[in-house]
């Protein structure tokens, strides 16, 4: 079925069949793909449903966690780092870091990803804020986002246990698996397995800014963070925009991204979320995904 050119008469499976024609014309590797317009929602699989690692895309989950946590009054988004983890030592510029700046990933401190990252320090936390910061320029570092959660572990214990309850058992994932660090802490910046549908629940919450089926998860300014104040980051095209865990683009819409192909693209009241298998197609999927919901 052929999408109308009208963008209000698109439904969500003549979006599904352009995008997944595009998928298959183009050979990329992608998984598992979902289609969320308004109320309308479709879904098509490459690949036998099963949980895999969401990448990056747990980034914005770290944020929700951050931002529920804020809510409660138990963490501050704004606050230095440094007042919730005390006994680990500060590098230069460091202390004036707060969480809302490694979520942003504009703490200026410089831990490049390696493949062996959590096997390299004993204590990767530890190592990030011993290092110095050049200030509030963009350095995009999965240790960031660890060291946030780990900040937010300080006050909250377990983050994954403690955000079950308050995130996921409302959207309905259960038993959520989360890789953690050789001390046991998640590894918050990856490592996060969902399947493409259970994903797809997280996109709704974003794209209804923060309510689930009526019931309010989160306040609405953590969601719209996500997708404001851009922060230039002088990347790659497709890369150059970054939020509080979002990526501006394709166009006008803005994407959470995840390594080899992990995507929830928001383009007005649509939300396209792919699981995939192909690291340098993960860009392209972005924009097939947008040109999917339109007309």
């Amino acid at each position: 079925m052929e999408a109308t050119t009208s963008r209000d008469a698109v439904t969500a499976q003549a979006a599904l069949e352009r995008l997944v024609r595009g998928i298959e014309a183009e050979g990329l590797g992608a998984l598992g793909a979902h289609v969320l317009i308004g109320e309308d929602e479709a879904a098509h699989r490459w690949a036998p449903d099963v949980r895999i690692d969401v990448e990056s895309v747990a980034k914005g989950v770290a944020v929700l966690a951050a931002g529920i946590a804020h809510d409660e009054g138990v963490f501050d988004i704004d606050a230095a780092v440094a007042r919730y983890l005390p006994d680990l030592a500060t590098g230069d510029g460091v202390a004036e870091v707060t969480i809302r700046h490694l979520l942003t990933m504009t703490s200026g401190i410089d831990l490049p990803w390696t493949p062996t990252l959590f096997e390299d320090w004993p204590d990767l936390a530890r190592e990030f804020l011993s290092r110095p910061s050049r200030g509030r320029v963009t350095q995009y570092a999965n240790a960031s986002t660890y060291t946030a959660m780990r900040a937010l572990a300080a006050v909250v214990g377990d983050v994954s246990d403690w955000l079950a309850p308050r995130l996921f058992a409302p959207l309905g994932i259960d038993d959520v698996g989360w890789e953690r660090c050789p001390n046991g802490w998640i590894k918050a910046a990856g490592g996060l397995h969902l399947r493409t549908e259970e994903l797809a629940r997280i996109g709704r919450l974003i794209r209804d800014r923060g309510v689930w089926r009526g019931r309010r998860i989160i306040s609405t300014r953590w969601i719209d963070a996500m997708h404001a104040d851009w922060i230039a980051t002088g990347g790659s095209p497709g890369y150059e925009h970054y939020a509080l865990s979002g990526w501006a683009g394709p166009g006008t819409a803005w994407r959470l991204h995840g390594a080899y192909g992990q995507l929830l693209v928001f383009a007005g009241d649509a939300v396209v979320t792919i699981t995939a298998d192909d690291h340098p197609g993960g860009l392209r999927m972005a924009e097939l995904a947008v040109q999917s919901v339109s007309a």
